[in-house]
Parts: C-alpha cells; structure tokens; sequence
C-alpha cells in the first residue's frame, strides 16, 4: 500500500512539475516536413525543427542509457520502406554532460532530420517526432509531432538539396560573404590609384555649389548613378542570357569564360598588359572623344549633370580600375549566377561611398593626403600584383587543355622571383621611370618589405612539394609537381591496396591523376563495375581543373591521414572533371535531350552531373551504392571542416 501511495505520489509531483513547466514556457519548438525526390521511387523524408527563442536544445537520436530523452524520428506508412535509420544533417554539439555523467549531443538553431525510404510515388508518408526541450538546466516534458507527406512524383532533386549542416559556397574558393568581402577591399584599394584619387577633390568640387538638402540629395544621387554604371550593366547581361537560354545556358556561358582556352588567354594577356601600364609602359584610357562628351554634358545642373559627373568619372578611371573590376567579375562567375552582380555592388558601394561622404561634407577634403609619388607607387605594387593573378588564367588554360607548359614549381618560380622584385621594389632598390626618387624608406613601406620577403620565403619549399595549403586554390595540383620530396614518404605512409594495384586499366589515367597517390578511376561506368566486384562502396567527386575549391579540399581536408586512409583503402574512387577538355572516342560521345552532341570529356561529366545529381558546380561529393547507384549518406559540397568529411565518409561504411 505504501509502495503504491509512494508511486502515486511521485506521479503527483511529476504532473504539477510538468503543468507549471508547460505554464511558464510554452513549447519552443515547432517542425515542418518535405519529401524530396531523389531518385524513382526513392524519397528523403525530411523534418525542419525552428526554436521561437534562444537558448532551447533538444537531444540527438542517440540512445541514453540512464541519459537524457533522446529524439525519436519515425517513418511509417502503407508501401512506405526505411532505408537505413533517421540522420541529423544540422549541427550536433557533442559534449561531456556533468549532470549524466556522459557525452551527449545536443542540437540548437535549426534542427534538421532526414529518413530515406522507398515508396511509390502516390504513397503517404506518416511522420512521428518525439523530443524533449531543455534550457539552462530546466526541461519542458517531453512532446511528440504528427504529420502526413505525400510523395508525389515530381522531379529528382539532388541529394546536396538536404545537406544544410553547412552553407553552400561558390566555386570561387570563398563563401559569398568572403567574395563580397574581397569586393569591398578591392573597391577601396582602387581609391588610391594614381587614376582615381586625384579625381576625388575634381568631382566633389562640381557639390561645393550646390546648397543644403539639394546639395545633399544630389551627392547622394551621384553615389547611386556610380553604383548603377558598374552594376547595371553586367546585371543587364546575366538577365538576357538567362531570359533568352534559362540558367543552362548561362551556366554553359559562365562555364566557358572559366574553363576554355580563348578567354583565359585572352585575360592572361589583358592582365600582363594592365601590368606593363601601372609599370610606366604605356596609358591605356577609354577614347577621349567619349570622355570629352561626358565631361561637357556634365555642366548639365540637375541629376542629369549629377549622372553625367558620374560616367566621367568611371570613364577617366577605367585604366586603374579595369583590371580590378575584371578580377572581381572573373573570380565571381565561378560561382552562382547572381554572385557577379552581388559582388560588383559591394565593389561599387566602396569605391563610390568616399566620394559621396566627400560630396555630402567637402570641408574633409582638407584631411585628405596631397597626391604625390606614393600614388604611383601604389600603381607599381598592383602591377606586380597583376601579373601574379593573370597567371592564374594561364595556368586553368594549361590544366584543361593538357599542354603542360605550367607545372607546380614553374607556376611557384614565377610567383617567387614577381614578389621578391616586389620585396626589392618598396626597399627602393628597383625604380621605374615615373617614380620619385626613394632617399630613405618609411615604417609602412618596411612592414610591407617584410611581410613581401618572408611570404617568399615561405614560398620556396613548395618548389620541392611542400603542400603550401593556404594557396592551395591558386597554384597547380600537386599532381603537376615533377620534382616532388613529399611524393615518396606519402607513397610509403599510405600504400596502395593490393586490390587497387591489381584494378584493370583505367581509362583517362594517362593524363588524369588525383592527389597523395588516391588510385582513382575517371571513368563512372568502369568504377561502377570494379566497385561491385570488390564490394566497396562508390565515392563519386565531381571536380574540375579550374576549381579553386577542389584544390582547397584536397590540400586541407583530403590530406588528414583518416580521410585518406579511407579514400584509398574502403572506397572506390572516381574523379570526374567537369572542365576537361580532351575528346573523347566517338562511342562515347553523349547526345543531349535537345540534339546537342558533347564530344569532350569534361561536358559529358557536366552533363552527368547535371541529368543525374542535378548540380553544376564542384567540389561535390557523393557515396553511392553500386548496385543500386542510391546515395548511401546525403552528399556534401565544399566544407573545410576536416571533421566533417572524417565523419562523412565513416557515415558512407556503415
């Protein structure tokens, strides 16, 4: 009797804790759920939990013995089939628990679970949560969700569609936020070209007549018209390529600027001769009759004249800020199709905020330093800058083209002996013929001297195969590296299974390779069918000789001992470029939906891509099953969390 009053009254307790917790917080988090289409007949059921306030956590899907109440996420329904058990694709904070004395994990912000099944696609799907809320040592009891999706038979989306435990970048090497952030400080460094500073106080003296709020409504005009006349245009652009082709066609366009050999020399040479004018050798400006127009019809009062001022000035600074402007637009179309226009916005916003502040309040002019020889100096120091980005272009033509002219360490030599001239340049031991004569040498200019010279002497190892990781995304493969030191110790530290030794010929082998001695294939079919024979799963990368991101992945995530352990002892590898050049044999040309015949390796696996994962950027990354050709774990994109790949590909052998 006792027993049985103890136990009621623990359960009295547990009811009035539960209401008055209930009553103080209401339930923070709510879910919602979608059914992705990821192959026929094959589903990613997935549940979006969103906290209303900071501070909440649930618990992961693990199992607590004598622990914390776990999440549970069920799949159930008629014809509908698990495959596999529920994932959390959002972040998971793993830590030690005092109060459990054990490791928990612990999900905050956004909670993302993913259930794959085989269903039919008139199916529904019934979706059971239960999970409990905690915060700062109080717990709400524990609460449950139903709900119904019905998976319909719609389009085959890809797989990187679900992976939202960290943001999609471009193929720029860089977050959109890092190549806005590189916009911005191009924008300001275009400021202080020889072409553009002077202009400043010439511009800003046409606001010193006009009045109080007009005077201001018109400086603010003549920072947007600045803004509208780098933008607008390359917007224009984007927008008829995709309105008359859609994104395929603008992709195909972005792709060429990027991959093909016509452009990148074509850049290559702009930029040497961009170079060889901030050297002295000669002025490139826009034609005078054009500048002159401008400049006439900016007498005009009004926002006509203000627009006019404007143009003069994009016009007359064209020579400093081409190949600025050109470098952000380039690295940009590497990425998403409205990446170039966000990045020349921040660019513009940059470049035309100091003329508008100066326009708005003309009395800061006087702050400003008198222009002089340091301009020009500053236009020899983008000089030698110029030349080294331009070889980039040079290098992706080589790399895809196979011509072999720019291995690792010539690429490196280059960049060396560009930047100890540099290092040489603002000691004052090398002039040029416009230059003011140096009779000693200031604090800035020797800060800059030393990091110039030790950033060439951290080069120099890499001429012997140091891995130099962070410019991983600029310089060659390390796969192009003829004299390589590293190359024999790593052979040693991974060696190649036996399996993979005695793999049949693999075709594109004899001018594709990937790095650390990773025994690849670069064919899909012919890693498919050797996969399934050794019963390893498939690891597919969709990759590309100009991707700055893949190197990036290879240099810094691919390189941990665990990843590449793996990569060449539990996997079949297969590398397929996306930008490759090389003509294929007749048989295996692709003939699209629309006609189209693609003949070269790099369009048929861009294809591929396109018509089976639907992506068209790298790195991607994808484990499949190779008999089913079914993603085993969803599929990641470029992510330097070493971690997280470790744990992607342990996830793909289980």
């Amino acid at each position: 009797m006792k027993k049985a009053i103890s136990i009621l009254a623990a359960f009295a307790v547990t009811l009035i804790l539960s209401t008055g917790l209930r009553a103080q917080f209401s339930q923070p988090l709510s879910w919602t759920l979608k059914a992705d289409k990821t192959a026929e007949g094959q589903y990613d059921i997935i549940a979006t939990g969103t906290f209303s306030s900071d501070g909440w956590h649930t618990y992961d899907l693990a199992e607590y013995k004598n622990g914390p109440i776990s999440t549970t996420f069920e799949v159930t329904g008629e014809g509908v089939t698990p495959v596999g058990g529920p994932e959390i694709l959002s972040k998971v904070d793993r830590h030690f628990d005092d109060a459990f004395g054990m490791e928990v994990g612990t999900c905050s912000g956004t909670v993302i679970i993913c259930q794959k099944v085989q269903a039919a696609s008139d199916a529904d799907a019934e979706v059971y949560i239960e999970w409990q809320c905690c915060r700062e040592g109080s717990c709400i009891a524990p609460d449950e969700f139903t709900g119904t999706v019905h998976l319909g038979g719609g389009a085959i989306v890809s797989q990187a569609s679900t992976e939202q435990a960290s943001p999609a970048a471009p193929e720029g090497g860089k977050s959109i936020w890092g190549l806005i952030l590189e916009a911005v400080a191009w924008g300001l460094v275009a400021l202080l070209t020889p072409c553009v500073f002077p202009m400043i106080p010439m511009t800003v003296s046409f606001f010193i007549k006009q009045n109080g709020a007009r005077g201001k409504f018109l400086a603010l005009a003549f920072g947007i018209c600045i803004v509208a006349l780098y933008t607008i245009p390359i917007a224009m652009l984007i927008v008829i390529s995709l309105l008359t082709g859609g994104q395929a066609v603008t992709a195909d366009i972005f792709n060429w600027l990027a991959t093909h050999w016509l452009p990148n020399i074509l850049f290559f040479t702009i930029f040497m001769l961009f170079a060889a004018s901030f050297f002295g050798a000669f002025e490139i400006r826009m034609p005078s009759r054009l500048v002159n127009d401008s400049d006439a019809k900016s007498e005009k009062g009004g926002l006509l004249g203000v627009f006019f001022v404007a143009l003069t000035l994009v016009l007359v600074s064209f020579s400093c800020t081409g190949p600025i402007v050109g470098s952000v637009l380039i690295k940009s179309t590497q990425g998403q199709f409205w990446e170039p226009i966000i990045t020349m916005l921040a660019f513009s916003v940059a470049f035309a905020l100091p003329f508008t502040i100066f326009a708005f309040a003309p009395t800061l002019l006087k702050k400003l330093p008198k222009s002089g020889g340091w301009l020009n100096s500053v236009k020899v120091v983008l000089g030698f800058i110029e030349i080294a980005l331009g070889m980039k272009f040079l290098s992706v033509a080589d790399q895809t083209y196979h011509w072999g002219i720019l291995p690792r360490e010539v690429y490196l030599a280059i960049w060396i002996v560009v930047f100890t001239m540099l290092g040489f340049y603002l000691l004052g031991k090398i002039r040029f013929e416009y230059d003011s004569p140096v009779e000693h040498i200031g604090v800035l200019r020797l800060v800059l001297a030393i990091a110039v010279f030790s950033f060439v002497v951290w080069m120099i190892p890499g001429m012997w195969g140091a891995p130099l990781k962070s410019l991983s995304g600029y310089l060659p493969p390390v796969t192009t590296q003829e004299f390589n030191l590293t190359r024999t110790s790593e052979a040693q530290a991974y060696a190649i299974p036996a399996a993979s030794k005695d793999a049949p010929s693999r075709r594109y082998a004899d001018f594709l390779e990937l790095p650390y001695g990773i025994p690849a294939f670069f064919d899909y079919n012919e890693a498919r069918a050797y996969a399934q024979e050794t019963g390893k799963p498939l690891f597919i990368d969709f990759t590309g000789h100009g991707c700055v991101n893949c190197r990036e992945m290879e240099s810094r995530v691919w390189s941990d001992p665990r990843a590449l352990r793996m990569m060449k002892e539990d996997y079949v590898v297969c590398a397929l470029y996306a930008d490759d050049k090389k003509v294929v044999d007749e048989a295996d040309w692709v003939t699209t939906d629309s006609g189209k015949v693609l003949k070269s390796l790099g369009k048929i696996n861009s294809h591929f891509a396109l018509t089976r994962f639907n992506v068209n950027a790298q790195p991607y990354y994808a484990i499949l099953d190779p008999a089913t050709e079914q993603h085993k774990v969803p599929a990641r994109g470029y992510d330097l969390d070493v971690e997280h790949f470790v744990s992607f590909l342990q996830e793909g052998l289980k």
